[in-house]
């Protein structure tokens, strides 16, 4: 959306923001260029959604947050951008481009990163942060990967907190078949989990080292025994390293990570893990875990789920569907427990 943003500015067009909550980021940034020119924005208020759920912070960034009926009056060349994170039937145009039909599915699974709707008065950092402990504690005991799944829901099952995910919900009305939304750092660690030489581990620690935000998970026979989250612009290797340790040593708290404008950090077994040789040793999935590649105290491995460390999260996702699904356990489970090479589980079935 940034680039048709951007095309817009370059024509010098005033813009119409319409649709739903979707990523906000680059958009948003480019939508504030598109302001400081001197072109109109205009952005019907679910759209406005995605830059803050505080319209009025909305309007202050010089976007005009109009209603429905008025966007549809709009007159003129208008550039007119629809906003969503999903679009079923562009997915669809491009798969029948290779000959793949998408007529019969058996479910969909999509999984976007949701701050959570804070109220005016509660930081969106601290929300998120508090939603994480929530889904963790209500599951505490369930296993790691049960934990780790809690982070997804059923299309009718979405908190009313999670506009984002609950807007990919609301665009997939032309989907013929069970959907399920889920968080996407969760879903790259659950994926991850299948890599069969962390498979076989009783305690280690997985970190996503994603665009815009970091999460680390310690994981232990019993569950999930630490979790912390930053922003990963605000991070760099050495800091990365050090909040490993703390997570390692049982040593990190809250204030360490959110005192530093990240979400916040939690340790649930007082406990240190041990150390090999003197090094942690932590494994690394996610588009910016070339990060950890200059790794100095911390020893990384790279997560291969199935021989591919590129989907973690589209395995995580089909791992959270075979725990929501039941009509879809069995075999999703099955693909996935039985096959231990480098096979993905559904050329496994």
């Amino acid at each position: 959306m940034n680039r048709r943003i951007k095309e817009a500015t370059r024509r010098e067009l005033p813009i119409l923001l319409h649709g739903v909550i979707m990523g906000g980021g680059p958009s948003q940034w480019a939508a504030e260029d598109h302001v400081r020119k001197g072109l109109p924005v205009f952005a019907t208020p679910e759209a406005a959604r995605s830059f803050n759920d505080d319209l009025e912070a909305v309007r202050e960034m010089g976007i005009q947050v109009i209603g429905d009926d008025e966007a549809a009056a709009l007159a003129g060349d208008i550039f007119r951008i629809e906003l969503r994170d999903f679009d079923f039937p562009a997915i669809r145009r491009a798969f029948e481009s290779f000959g793949v039909s998408l007529d019969d599915l058996s479910a969909v699974a999509v999984a976007v990163f949701d701050h959570g709707n804070a109220p005016p008065d509660v930081s969106d950092r601290q929300f998120r942060f508090d939603y994480l402990d929530e889904r963790l504690r209500v599951h505490a005991g369930e296993g790691t990967r049960r934990q780790l799944s809690a982070f997804a829901y059923e299309a009718g099952e979405v908190p009313g907190i999670m506009t984002r995910l609950q807007a990919v919900v609301d665009s997939a009305k032309d989907v013929d078949a069970p959907l399920v939304v889920m968080d996407t750092a969760p879903a790259a660690v659950l994926g991850a989990t299948y890599d069969p030489v962390l498979a076989a581990r009783d305690q280690l620690i997985i970190a996503n080292v994603g665009n815009f935000h970091t999460l680390a998970f310690r994981l232990g026979s019993e569950g999930i025994e630490g979790v912390f989250e930053h922003h990963t612009g605000l991070i760099d290797l050495v800091k990365l390293e050090n909040l490993l340790y703390g997570l390692a040593k049982s040593s990190l708290v809250h204030q360490d990570v959110f005192g530093d404008h990240g979400h916040g950090a939690l340790v649930y077994n007082p406990e240190p893990l041990s150390f090999v040789d003197g090094k942690l040793d932590a494994a690394v999935t996610g588009p910016r875990r070339g990060m950890m590649y200059a790794a100095q105290s911390v020893k990384p491995y790279f997560a291969v789920p199935f021989g591919d460390m590129m989907i973690a999260g589209c395995f995580g996702l089909l791992s959270a569907v075979g725990d929501l699904l039941p009509d879809l356990r069995d075999e999703i489970h099955r693909s996935m427990e039985e096959n231990r090479s480098s096979m993905a589980p559904w050329d496994a079935v």
